[in-house]
């Protein structure tokens, strides 16, 4: 079965072929309908160059960890370090999580045991996104950190630490965070400054620098910790040297979503020369002084004396006429 297919005219002018048929249209209505394709088509041309280009809504960002180490750990029979670098609870949005504690194993460590790096009641980290906010958030009770070669004696054990990071579009981004309640490091009862820098020293077994609570937010960015711990310490038990690093308690950090931008509209085509449309005529309004109204021939090139001129005309006119008659007459008198 053969198809067949309806072409429209505005499509073609001229002799065109399609399936053996040849189609002709007559030059007037070619002109005619290549010039209202034009008209036709060039608004939409303009509109499609004057469109703006959405690039779209660019999401925001949200990070959170419970605990996060950088240590590098020394063996007493070896030249090497060993690092250890591992987290809890460590997530992007949209992500939550509300593991309580973390083991690690390090070879050459106690023989390859696994040893614990944190242990909490309450250990959470959440981060969320949605189109006009970013929020992490972090919550830890009751921990306490061992690094390796102390086995029995705690790093650092707090209370409550809690960190929170929001940005919200079109909203400067905030940073908090708190350390509530007691914090002992190496054993030793320590008073934190706010927002300052804390050190404690026990003899025999090492330093550890704690900073606290430090924020940090720019325009479209914010970042919250808790707490942030520069380790050395020496505890020549285990096969451990000495341990030496950065451990991170209670991190949150957020970036602000940025919303898709306005588009522009089109601008208005020029429909060009509308054919209906009949141009006005100036309107002339009389110049000076309006004219005085009279029926005097005067105001036609006449006068008053015109009637006797034109009756003295037409009695000229008679006499000259029977002037000539008489003199005809005269003259085939004569000849006869």
């Amino acid at each position: 079965m053969r198809n067949s297919y309806r072409v429209p005219s505005i499509l073609f002018w001229g002799s065109h072929t399609l399936n053996g048929h040849t189609f002709r249209m007559p030059a007037r209505r070619c002109a005619t309908v290549a010039a209202a394709t034009v008209l036709a088509a060039g608004p939409v041309t303009l509109a499609g160059a004057g469109a703006a280009h959405a690039t779209g809504a660019q999401d925001g960002r949200a990070s959170a960890s419970v605990l996060r180490t950088g240590l590098d750990v020394s063996l007493l029979n070896k030249t090497v370090n060993v690092p250890l670098a591992v987290s809890l609870n460590e997530v992007e949005a949209p992500q939550s999580a509300h593991q309580t504690a973390l083991t690690a194993q390090l070879d050459g460590v106690d023989g390859g045991k696994p040893f614990s790096v944190l242990r909490a009641d309450v250990a959470k980290a959440d981060a969320t996104v949605s189109a006009d906010k970013a929020e992490s958030t972090v919550e830890l009770a009751h921990a306490r950190v061992h690094v390796p070669g102390l086995p029995l004696l705690s790093l650092i054990e707090v209370d409550q630490v809690t960190s929170r990071a929001t940005c919200e579009a079109g909203e400067p981004p905030v940073a908090s965070s708190n350390v509530l309640g007691a914090v002992t490091v190496l054993g030793k009862r320590v008073t934190l400054t706010s927002g300052g820098t804390t050190d404690v020293h026990v003899p025999g077994v090492g330093e550890v620098r704690l900073d606290l609570s430090k924020r940090e937010t720019t325009s479209g960015t914010a970042a919250a910790t808790a707490l942030e711990l520069n380790v050395s310490v020496n505890p020549l038990k285990l096969n451990v040297a000495e341990v030496e690093g950065t451990v991170t308690l209670a991190r949150a950090t957020c970036e602000s979503p940025v919303a898709a931008p306005e588009k522009a509209s089109a601008p208005q085509a020029d429909p060009g020369p509308d054919t209906d449309v009949k141009p006005q005529e100036a309107e002339v309004k009389p110049q000076g002084a309006p004219a005085a109204k009279s029926v005097d021939l005067a105001e036609t090139g006449g006068s008053s004396l015109t009637p006797y001129l034109a009756g003295g005309s037409a009695v000229l006119l008679a006499l000259g006429g029977g002037a000539v008659a008489l003199a005809r007459k005269r003259k085939s008198q004569s000849q006869g």
